[in-house]
């Protein structure tokens, strides 16, 4: 305890009960969920809710259920239907709140005012957003209405209830795309380690892209997940969710890209003006590279929250719209309507694997690069 000095021991007493109840009640609390995950609990209704059930250890038999059941359809369309949601509104708030920064940054009249309005709607929950934009996006009213405006029939289009989807696969080809987008992501890491010389990662991530080709060509084809063909796509009643989304939580990009370019020295715009840059030229090859970190920033923030939506998706479509579900409402539903703990506790840490595929890499290279300035 020599060692020890007077604030270091207050800091450990201040920040004791901190990590206790985050170990106890964050921590703790997803172990229990990966264990009931791997057990029965409620696949007998008439113990689901027993005073003291009996649980049997089943291991990963929920997961396969999941991803392989036949009931469990609904839970595949899910995914599917998160995983382009997360893709069309990571795209949608990084576009529009760039754009809006862009214009910002020029300082038009009553800057002020316009940056208040961008960054109002993310003020809101989720669960306001979601209730405003019901109401516009009504199949007989709203902005199926704005045609009538000019004169033109009204619009028919089943916002939050199509059927319709476009970007089909078979649920069956799942190996074999994961395993082309893991390629090319090892491809890339491959790429950017040999030209920043790291010839360690350069060999890891070249032979493990080699070993997933070989799989892919000769392993990949003889797996079939199901035993007759399950289409699943991008659902078009998604688009209304998506559009409200990005138009709540756009002004969170538009000010992190504001500042950034705020951020940035006028020396550096000068010099690229001397050297005979133009406007394009300067925020190709000066700007945009220098929004980079602001960019995997808000990227890393808006995949977290586009992985777990639940709030925005109820208020707007309801919680039994099969055509908008997401894998977080259905966990709602298995866990706490149908009482099915352990396959609800596998949806959620499917969820959390998915959550940290993204966090992990993000603070695995934060700690890296706070390494390399140490």
């Amino acid at each position: 305890m020599k060692g020890l000095s007077k604030d270091r021991l207050w800091s450990i007493a201040v920040l004791t009960p901190s990590i206790i109840l985050i170990a106890v009640f964050v921590y703790g609390f997803i172990a229990r969920s990966v264990y009931v995950s791997m057990t029965d609990w409620g696949n007998d209704p008439a113990q689901a809710l027993a005073i003291d059930p009996i649980i049997r250890w089943v291991g990963l038999a929920n997961y396969q259920e999941l991803f392989t059941g036949f009931l469990q359809g609904r839970f595949r369309q899910e995914l599917i239907s998160t995983i382009f949601f997360t893709v069309f509104f990571i795209l949608g708030c990084l576009g529009v709140g760039l754009g809006l920064a862009l214009i910002l940054d020029r300082n038009p009249k009553g800057e002020g005012l316009w940056r208040t309005i961008f960054l109002f709607p993310m003020s809101l929950s989720f669960i306001v957003t979601g209730t405003i934009w019901r109401w516009m996006l009504q199949p007989a009213g709203g902005v199926n209405m704005a045609p009538t405006l000019v004169g033109a029939p009204p619009s028919t289009f089943a916002w939050l209830s199509s059927n319709e989807a476009v970007l089909k696969f078979d649920w069956n080809k799942l190996p074999l795309l994961t395993a082309g987008v893991v390629g090319v992501v090892l491809v890339v890491l491959a790429v950017r380690a040999a030209q920043s010389g790291d010839r360690r990662r350069t060999l890891v991530a070249g032979v493990c892209a080699a070993l997933l080709l070989l799989w892919a060509l000769f392993v990949g084809p003889n797996i079939r997940m199901l035993p007759a063909p399950e289409f699943h796509g991008f659902n078009l009643a998604l688009i209304g969710i998506i559009i409200a989304a990005v138009w709540q939580m756009s002004g969170y990009t538009m000010a992190l890209y504001l500042a950034g370019l705020r951020g940035i020295p006028e020396e550096l715009r000068e010099a690229a003006k001397v050297d005979g840059a133009n406007d394009a030229s300067m925020y190709r090859h000066v700007i945009f590279p220098l929004l980079s970190p602001i960019t995997l920033s808000a990227m890393i923030i808006l995949g977290h929250i586009s992985l777990k939506i639940f709030d925005l998706v109820y208020a707007m479509a309801g919680p039994d719209n099969l055509s908008t579900s997401v894998p977080a409402l259905n966990m709602y539903l298995t866990s706490f309507r149908q009482n099915q703990f352990s396959l609800g506790a596998a949806i959620g840490t499917v969820l959390l694997i998915l959550v940290a595929f993204i966090i992990v890499p993000y603070l695995a290279s934060q700690f890296r690069t706070e390494e390399g300035h140490s």
